[in-house]
């Protein structure tokens, strides 16, 4: 499957299938810090990749009130 990673941005080939668990492993991301998204959609912690899914993992951004 095709990842799209974000700082820095990249690409990266990784065969699957994957669950979201095992890929972000594999990538050394932590799962509460970035988001996993597949065809404009959040994909669940628990999903299963495909090699032909094409995804990308954007980190979370928070902010607050001043």
């Amino acid at each position: 499957m095709k990842v799209h990673l974000r700082n820095p941005s990249r690409i990266v080939e990784v065969p699957g299938p994957v669950s979201i668990v095992a890929l972000l492993g594999r990538l050394d991301l932590n799962r509460e810090s970035v988001l996993v998204i597949r065809g404009g959609t959040l994909v669940p912690g628990d999903a299963m990749l495909d090699d032909e899914d094409e995804i990308e993992i954007r980190p979370v951004i928070s902010g607050g009130a001043v």
